[in-house]
């Protein structure tokens, strides 16, 4: 795979190959490149290996493959978490994910198995190195070495033999979409240069497909961008703005999504007026998605499609109230961002992918049945199946997922749509997200500045 590859680049595009894969792809296409990896522990941003970024997305088959490999447990990232303690997390976050819980048992077992081998090996070495008294037969620590780790090896079979037999199941049912899909990224990823360039035009361009080795550079380059793009129509408050868009950029990989995308666009305009709560001076009245008119002095952000522009009442955006009006920016810009995504006037879907309409639809259903029984929704989520349109109710929903991590931060937020909407969550995080890096030649620099929580 790699002879057409100059050598000088070679490790690095089995890197971001494989960064790339575990976020968007399957893990039976990316077997060669794992082989052709020299050290399956090399680091990426922020000190983490493949086996921190496996943990993260709760890839299972990965995460089994990279131990079989020698993936090493006990490796810290830059914020001190190891591949056993980020695992642990995970399952507190998320208690009901099965494939978080296998992704657990898989790593506690060979951190088990290394850590007894580490042991005997240090007691073999202390003895062996202790004059004062008796060495111990060689003979028997090899044979009480091996007793240890073939019954961990037993232990891993029965729990490996568990977990294949869980991924045929689920291979069974998606094995007609997966093909689909595995095809369609393909032709999308080889053309995406071409693609990018038409659907931005001249003189714009995609700013997911910027690389730079410098993180601290990329984001200020983004945030500098949206500020450029932002007109203050009253007030004054040019640092409160950049405040808000930083925040955004750092905040969680679905907000600085948003953010990055929409920096590479020209056409983009945001007003904002820091004297007021809400929109009224700027826009007397709105037309909203489900046809609704209404008075601008009722509005504290609104998305205007046709102009491309994002109404901001920002009054007050410091301290403690920094995080609300965040909240109300990213909802008008997320779906500022859908539309321009998709090109489905907003909607977090393409024109032609029927299957797509679907699961947004049963998402729609799950959250709609949960209402019915009184479960605790979210306001924003009542919000959005309130809408008079089935357009509405499905982009609201969408803009829906970005907005209640600003309100609440990267870890609460994902942790309450987890429990009150899992299907919404993951059509927004895989579907969304996946569709936007599946779309443009993302590297490897680019995609950690995305995800700065998973690389």
């Amino acid at each position: 795979m790699a002879s057409n590859i100059p050598t000088s680049n070679a490790e690095q595009f089995v890197e971001e190959r494989l960064i790339a894969g575990l976020l968007t792809g399957s893990l039976l296409q990316h077997k060669e490149l794992l082989g052709m990896l020299e050290d399956v522990d090399v680091r990426y941003m922020r000190q983490k290996t493949l086996l921190h970024v496996g943990v993260g997305l709760g890839k299972a088959d990965w995460v089994q493959e990279l131990l079989a490999r020698g993936a090493d447990t006990d490796i810290a990232d830059d914020s001190q978490q190891s591949a056993l303690s980020s695992a642990e997390e995970m399952v507190r976050q998320f208690p009901d994910d099965k494939e978080r819980s296998k992704v657990l048992n898989l790593v506690k077992l060979v951190h088990r198995r290394d850590q007894v081998i580490l042991r005997r090996l240090e007691a073999s070495s202390s003895r062996n190195t202790d004059h004062a008294t008796p060495v111990a037969s060689p003979e028997c620590d090899i044979a009480s070495l091996r007793s240890s780790v073939d019954s961990l090896r037993r232990e891993m079979k029965s729990l490996v033999n568990q977990l294949s037999s869980s991924l045929e199941e689920l291979k069974a049912q998606v094995c007609g979409r997966d093909t689909l899909l595995r095809c369609l990224e393909e032709a999308v990823t080889s053309t995406a240069e071409d693609i990018t360039s038409i659907k931005l035009g001249v003189g714009e361009e995609a700013s997911l497909s910027q690389t730079t080795s410098d993180p601290a550079r990329a984001r200020q380059e983004c945030v500098d961008a949206m500020m450029r793009k932002t007109r203050t129509v009253y007030g004054d408050g040019v640092d409160e703005m950049r405040k808000m868009y930083e925040r955004l950029y750092d905040e969680d990989e679905c907000t600085a999504c948003i953010i990055k995308f929409l920096s590479g666009y020209d056409r983009v305009k945001v007003m904002v007026d820091l004297e007021f709560d809400d929109i009224g001076r700027m826009k007397e009245s709105v037309v909203d998605l489900d046809g609704t008119e209404d008075d601008g002095n009722k509005w504290y952000s609104f998305c205007d499609y046709e102009s491309e522009t994002v109404y901001l009442g920002g009054n007050d955006c410091s301290g403690d109230r920094e995080q609300v009006v965040c909240s109300y920016l990213v909802r008008a810009l997320s779906q500022l961002f859908l539309k321009f995504v998709f090109d489905n006037e907003g909607r977090p879907y393409s024109k032609e992918d029927v299957e797509r309409e679907r699961e947004w639809m049963r998402a729609l259903e799950e959250v709609g049945e949960k209402r019915k029984r009184e479960v605790g929704l979210h306001s924003y989520i009542n919000l959005a199946l309130e809408g008079r349109t089935l357009k509405a109710k499905v982009c609201w929903l969408a803009a829906a997922v970005p907005r209640i991590i600003a309100d609440y931060g990267s870890t609460e937020g994902r942790a309450r749509l987890q429990r009150q909407a899992p299907l919404l969550f993951s059509l927004y995080s895989n579907n969304v997200i996946g569709t936007l890096l599946a779309s443009a030649k993302v590297g490897l620099t680019s995609i950690s500045h995305f995800f700065p929580r998973i690389i």
